[in-house]
């Protein structure tokens, strides 16, 4: 991908950070003016890949959470969202509608299932004990 833009940020762990994400990935992609819909669909899948960095990948303990963009010269965003965090064993289970590895906190469990539904392509790459990397790209405007 030849990037016509990008963006490298780290922040902590904390569940305030998120609606951070949120405002700095609609920052970003501004410049591509964006439908209402894209947008949203945007934030929206930003902010669930930080909350699973947030509550499942580092599991109350204290981490950094990376969020990266380009921009390509066709208007095509990836975004990465990577924690160091604990991992996931088993990212097929993992991305089930209703698995959670946080029942106990009455979460349901479509984070990736809402990730797949706003963007065009979610990939997931994890290593247990060294943490998860969530690539989310969307095709913004006509290309």
């Amino acid at each position: 991908m030849n990037a016509k833009n990008e963006m490298h940020l780290r922040f902590p762990s904390k569940s305030c950070n998120e609606a951070f994400a949120r405002s700095v990935a609609a920052a970003f992609v501004m410049n591509l003016d964006p439908t209402v819909t894209e947008l949203s669909d945007l934030k929206t899948a930003v902010s669930e890949a930080v909350t699973n960095c947030i509550v499942h990948g580092y599991r109350r303990e204290s981490g950094t959470v990376f969020l990266s963009g380009k921009i390509d010269e066709n208007g095509r965003v990836v975004f990465k969202i990577r924690d160091k965090g604990c991992g996931i064993a088993d990212v097929r289970q993992a991305m089930q509608p209703l698995f959670t590895t946080a029942a106990e906190e009455e979460r349901a469990g479509l984070g990736f299932a809402v990730m797949q539904s706003f963007c065009d392509k979610v990939r997931v790459t994890s290593a247990v004990g060294k943490g998860t990397t969530v690539t989310l790209e969307k095709q913004l405007g006509n290309g």
